[in-house]
C-alpha cells in the first residue's frame, strides 16, 4: 500500500514538472526602443534669377519692392534685374538672346507681344509647368490669354488687362457747368460735353481740351461699332478696317480730334502725354487705363474721378483684350525657380496683390479685381468703371500671330498717324491702308 502511495506521489511529481517545462515561457522585459535620429531638412538651394523688366526708375523701384516680399518667403532667392527703357529693353533682350550665355539671359522677364517672340523659340513653353503644378487659369478674364498663346500653348502669364475708364476733372466740369459723366454714357453725351468743355482764345486757338486720349488707342472706338481689324486674329486672310462698322469707330475719333474737341497725338506727346496734361488741367477727360491713378492720387490738387468710356447707342462695351505678360527665356538656366517665381508673381496674395495695391496695374486676375485690393482704394471712387471695361474686353484690336507687330508697325500706325495728324480722313486713308495690310499677308503666306 505505501509502495503504490509513493508511486502515485512519483508520478504526480513527473506530470507536475512536464507541464512546467513545456508551457508558456514568460516573455522576457522588452528593452526601451530607442528614438529614431531625426535627420535634419536639408535647406533649399541658393539660387539667383535674373529678372528682366522696363520702364521709369519709379516702376523698377517697385519691381525691386515686390521682389523684396519675395524674398522674404523664399530666403534662399537673391534676384539680379536687366532693367532699360522701353525703347532700349527690346535691343538689349535681343543682345543677350543671340549671344546664347544663359547667364546673361533673363530667367523671367516682362515682354510683348509674346507670340512674336515664342515664334522664334527663345521663349519657354509654360503649359506643362502648369499642368504639372495645377496652376489655376480660370481665374483669368475670358479670352486675356489668348494674347499670350503660340500653335494653342501658353508662353505668358499677361499681368494685366487694358480696362480703360474716362477720367475726368471735376473741377472743370464744374465751371462749364456740364454734369459728371456716369457708366451709361453715349458717344453723343461725350460728344456735346466735349463741345462745351473746350475752350478757345480770340484767335481761336484751343486753351482748354476736353478730351485727351493717345492715337494708339483707336481699337476702343472699332471694337464699340462692333469692326475688327483683321477678318481672323490667328490665320488671318485680310484687312477689315474697312467694313461700316470700322469705319464709324475711326471716323467718330477723327471728328473729335478735327472738331478741335481732342488734343492731336503729336501735340499729347509733346505736352507730357495724356497723365501731363490732365494732371495741368490742360484737358478735361482722358481714357487710359489704371496706370494712372498713383500718379494722380499724389496730386492733391486734382478732383477727378472715373467713368466707363462711352459707347455708341446700339453699340458695345468693348475693350482692348491684352496686356504684356511675364515669360520665362528657353535658354534660362534656373528653369524651376523661375516657374516658382513667375507663378507667385500671378497669384492672388503675390505679385498680383502687391502691383494691385500699389495702384499699378487693374489685375488679370478676377479674384484680385473683385477683392478690396482693388475695389477698396478710396480714390478714385467709381473704380467698378475699369471692371466693366475688363467684362467688355474681346478680341479685335491686334493679332495673334507673329508678324502682327511688324505688319501693324509698318502698314497700319503710320497711315493711322495721318488721321490723328489731321492730315488724311479714314476715307482717304483706309482703302490703302487695308491693300498694304492684304499685300503684307499674301507675302507672309497667310491664311495658313
Amino acid at each position: 500500500m505505501k509502495r503504490r502511495f509513493w508511486m502515485a506521489v512519483s508520478l504526480l511529481l513527473i506530470v507536475t514538472m512536464v507541464l512546467v517545462t513545456c508551457g508558456p515561457t514568460a516573455a522576457p522585459t522588452a528593452k526601451p526602443t530607442e528614438p529614431a535620429a531625426v535627420q535634419p531638412t536639408a535647406a533649399p538651394a541658393k539660387v539667383t534669377l535674373l529678372w528682366g523688366f522696363w520702364g521709369s526708375p519709379e516702376e523698377k523701384a517697385s519691381h525691386e519692392q515686390v521682389a523684396q516680399a519675395y524674398m522674404k518667403e523664399h530666403p534662399n532667392v537673391t534676384f539680379e534685374y536687366m532693367f532699360a527703357p522701353w525703347d532700349d529693353y527690346f535691343t538689349k533682350l535681343k543682345t543677350v538672346w543671340a549671344g546664347g550665355d544663359a547667364t546673361a539671359i533673363p530667367d523671367v522677364l516682362f515682354l510683348w507681344p509674346t507670340p512674336s517672340y515664342a515664334a522664334k523659340g527663345v521663349l519657354e513653353n509654360l503649359t506643362p509647368y502648369i499642368a504639372k503644378s495645377g496652376y489655376n487659369l480660370d481665374d483669368y478674364w475670358p479670352y486675356l490669354l489668348d494674347s499670350a498663346r503660340y500653335n494653342g500653348a501658353v508662353y505668358g502669364l499677361p499681368r494685366d488687362i487694358e480696362a480703360h475708364a474716362l477720367y475726368y476733372n471735376k473741377k472743370l466740369f464744374d465751371e462749364a457747368s456740364v454734369a459728371y459723366p456716369t457708366d451709361a454714357w453715349t458717344w453723343d453725351d461725350l460728344m456735346a460735353a466735349a463741345e462745351k468743355l473746350t475752350k478757345k482764345d480770340a484767335n481761336g486757338r484751343v486753351s482748354q481740351y476736353a478730351l485727351g486720349m493717345e492715337g494708339g488707342k483707336w481699337p476702343i472706338w472699332v471694337g464699340q461699332a462692333g469692326g475688327m481689324v483683321l477678318d481672323d486674329l490667328s490665320n488671318p486672310s485680310k484687312c477689315t478696317l474697312d467694313t461700316p462698322e470700322a469705319m464709324k469707330g475711326l471716323q467718330f475719333f477723327y471728328d473729335l480730334m478735327d472738331k478741335g474737341y481732342a488734343i492731336r497725338s503729336a501735340t499729347l506727346s509733346q505736352q507730357g502725354g495724356d497723365a501731363g496734361v490732365f494732371d495741368t488741367g490742360q484737358v478735361a477727360m482722358i481714357i487710359q487705363n489704371s496706370s494712372r491713378v498713383s500718379g494722380f492720387n499724389a496730386n492733391a490738387n486734382l478732383d477727378y474721378d472715373v467713368a466707363a468710356v462711352p459707347i455708341p447707342a446700339g453699340g458695345q462695351r468693348w475693350d482692348m483684350n491684352g496686356g504684356a505678360a511675364w515669360v520665362m527665356s528657353a535658354g534660362g538656366d534656373n528653369k524651376e525657380a523661375a516657374w516658382e517665381f513667375l507663378k507667385w508673381l500671378q497669384s492672388a496674395g503675390g505679385g498680383e496683390t502687391l502691383y494691385t495695391k500699389k495702384g499699378e496695374i487693374f489685375p488679370a486676375l478676377r479674384s484680385v479685381a473683385s477683392s478690396q485690393d482693388f475695389l477698396g482704394v478710396p480714390k478714385p471712387a467709381n473704380r467698378k468703371a475699369f471692371v466693366l471695361g475688363a467684362e467688355g474686353a474681346k478680341p479685335g484690336g491686334f493679332g495673334y500671330f507673329p508678324e502682327w507687330d511688324e505688319m501693324s508697325g509698318s502698314a497700319i500706325n503710320p497711315q493711322l498717324d495721318r488721321l490723328w495728324a489731321g492730315e488724311a480722313t479714314p476715307a482717304e486713308v483706309v482703302p490703302g491702308l487695308c491693300e498694304a495690310v492684304n499685300k503684307f499677308l499674301a507675302d507672309n503666306g497667310y491664311p495658313k
